[in-house]
C-alpha cells in the first residue's frame, strides 16, 4: 500500500506501480481532503490517530490482514505511525522522504503558526498562485525541471483548497504526535529513503536510522525529496530489493 504526500493523490504513483505491479499487488489510499477521498468529515477525523484508524478500517473491509506499506512524506509521517500503532498489519514498512514530527514543543507552536498561514492562503490566494509558491520551495528545487512536473503540476490542480486547509491545521507537522521517542519500539524492518539533494531530510532521516535499530538508510544520489517521481525506476528496484530481502 502506497500513501502520498500533501496535495497528492494515489495518482502520483502511477508509474513507480506499474514497475512494480509484475511482482506486487498495489493499494493507493486517497488520504482525507485529497483525491478521491472529499467527504465531508468533522475536522478531527483529519487528525493522525482517525486517518490511521481509517486506513485501518479500509484494509479490514478489504480483508487485508497484512500489507507492506510506502509512505511519502506527509504519507511517510502517517506510514510510521501505523507501524508503530498497528505492528501486526506491516511486516515492512519503506519511508520515502518522511520524518518522525518535530521534538519539542517550541518547534511544534512553529511549525503550528506556519502552516496556519499556509493554510489562509489556500483560502485567500488564486489555487494556481499558491502552487506556484509551494514549489518556489528549495526542496523542490530539483523537481520543478523534471519533465513529469508540469503533469504532477496539472494534477495539483485538481485539489480542493479548502479541504487542503483543513488537512494542514489537523494532520500538519505542528499538530501530530511526535514520534521520536517511540522508534526504539519499532520492530519491523523499516527502509528509509531520501534523496542527497534533500539536506534537510537527509539529516533528519540520519538521526532515525541512528535511533531505530531496525531501519536501513539508502541515499538516493542526485534526487531531491520526491524521488518516486524523479526516478521511479530507480526508487521501485530499491523497495523491490528490499522487500526481498536483499
Amino acid at each position: 500500500m502506497l500513501l502520498h504526500g500533501f496535495m497528492g493523490s494515489g495518482e502520483d504513483f502511477r508509474d513507480v506501480i506499474a514497475l512494480l505491479q509484475p511482482e506486487f499487488n498495489c493499494l493507493t489510499y486517497d488520504l482525507l481532503g485529497h483525491g478521491e477521498n472529499l467527504e465531508l468529515s468533522r475536522n478531527e477525523a483529519y487528525t493522525m490517530p482517525q486517518t490511521a484508524q481509517s486506513i485501518i478500517d479500509w484494509l479490514d473491509t478489504q480483508n487485508i490482514t497484512q500489507s507492506y506499506l510506502v509512505g511519502y512524506s506527509m504519507g511517510g509521517r502517517i506510514a510510521l505511525y501505523l507501524a508503530l500503532q498497528f505492528p501486526q498489519y506491516f511486516p515492512k514498512i519503506i519511508l520515502e522522504s518522511a520524518s518522525p514530527g518535530l521534538e519539542t514543543a517550541t518547534e511544534r507552536e512553529q511549525r503550528r503558526n506556519r502552516d496556519e498561514q499556509l493554510a489562509q492562503q489556500l483560502e485567500t490566494l488564486p489555487f494556481s498562485e499558491f502552487l506556484t509558491r509551494w514549489y518556489n520551495n528549495p526542496l523542490f528545487a530539483s523537481l520543478k525541471p523534471h519533465p513529469q512536473f508540469p503533469t504532477m503540476y496539472q494534477r495539483r490542480l485538481n485539489n480542493s483548497p479548502p479541504h487542503l486547509a483543513t488537512s494542514l491545521r489537523y494532520c500538519g507537522t505542528g499538530v501530530q504526535p511526535s514520534l521520536w521517542e517511540k522508534l526504539p519500539q519499532l520492530s519491523s524492518p523499516l527502509l528509509l529513503l531520501v534523496g542527497d539533494k534533500d539536506q534537510k531530510f537527509l539529516r533528519i532521516n540520519q538521526k532515525i536510522s541512528q535511533t531505530c535499530p531496525t531501519s536501513q538508510l539508502q541515499v538516493i544520489e542526485n534526487c531531491g525529496h520526491n524521488i518516486h517521481l524523479e526516478t521511479p525506476h530507480r526508487f521501485s528496484y530499491t523497495v523491490k530489493q528490499f522487500l526481498h530481502g536483499l
